[in-house]
């Protein structure tokens, strides 16, 4: 292996982040290890240093420097899971492809995941250029969007960073969330266990955050039905504001607070989260896509209301 030399002569990557366009050209290599390349300065555009954030212009020159990659080996993933993506599309055109991502797979891979949802729908489709619009936690489900080429993602994500994109989930919590609350917001900030777990906590040096809640459902004093609409999207944002309310999501083991007062329900099949709606304006008109919350978790609702009068 030796350094190697990239020219930006494509428009498509003309204004993408660097780090991005890293996590496609050196194929299975986990994206911290990209993060401390460039913060090494083995990465190198023109000639300088440069950090993740830098967006490409025309006829950057770009050193990599010798990294082992997967480029040689196949994707891999099972006929099971291409058939639950292939079935899990909800829309799909020249611009766009959405899907309901099914709870248990992440949307990328890295951190000793081989591969996410981007990786086995580029290989599927054939499509390198494919890029993730925006994020879900690997264990919740749901409306999920992707952009089949830069200017579709560029402008996809602009509307993100407007806050013009409607996202609405659903989301069980245990306890009886009160009907009068409606919106919490509170500051979170990041950080990392000792362990190196990616978390989230109320802080006050946090980034502000705003959820609106409505009272879809009861089961009893047991659990409570919420929809949940996000005007912020920060990382676990749904998760810890229910959790800092004292009604965690039902099957979260990350936020679920042991101290709190409400009465658990049985042991939940997953995290029971679901982004149910996603609208995003475009130039041609809005991009609206519907994803019902599956069956395995309407099951385990109608269990929970079973359980009143059981």
């Amino acid at each position: 292996m030796s350094v190697r030399y990239v020219d930006v002569f494509d428009q498509q990557d003309v204004g993408q982040r660097v780090d991005n366009f890293l996590l496609r050209q050196l194929k299975g290599v986990p994206r911290q290890h990209i993060y401390r390349l460039l913060r090494k300065g083995e990465v190198r555009i023109n000639g300088g240093r440069v950090k993740a954030s830098y967006r490409l212009t025309l006829n950057d020159r770009i050193r990599i420097p010798p990294v082992r990659t997967a480029d040689t080996l196949p994707v891999q993933y099972s006929t099971k899971t291409q058939q639950n993506l292939t079935d899990a599309i909800l829309f799909e055109d020249e611009q766009y492809l959405v899907i309901d991502k099914p709870s248990g797979i992440a949307v990328h891979g890295g951190s000793g995941i081989g591969a996410g949802v981007v990786e086995i729908l580029r290989d599927m489709t054939g499509n390198l250029r494919l890029e993730l619009v925006h994020r879900l936690d690997r264990d919740t489900s749901g409306c999920l969007a992707l952009a089949k080429n830069r200017q579709a993602l560029t402008y996809a994500q602009q509307q993100f960073r407007d806050r013009q994109v409607k996202k609405i989930y659903e989301v069980f919590v245990a306890g009886a969330w009160p009907q009068q609350f409606r919106t919490v917001q509170l500051k979170l900030q990041r950080f990392e266990t000792s362990w190196g777990e990616r978390r989230v906590k109320v802080s006050s040096d946090g980034r502000a955050s705003r959820t609106d809640f409505a009272v879809l459902d009861r089961a009893a004093n047991r659990a409570t039905r919420l929809q949940a609409t996000l005007h912020t999207g920060r990382t676990h944002q749904i998760r810890v504001h229910t959790s800092a309310n004292g009604h965690p999501v039902l099957g979260d083991d990350k936020y679920t607070q042991a101290s709190s007062e409400q009465t658990t329900p049985d042991a939940a099949p997953r995290l029971c989260l679901h982004a149910r709606k996603l609208m995003i304006p475009l130039e041609r008109g809005a991009l609206k896509v519907n994803a019902p919350v599956s069956a395995a978790l309407e099951a385990y609702w109608v269990g929970l209301k079973g359980l009143e009068t059981a």
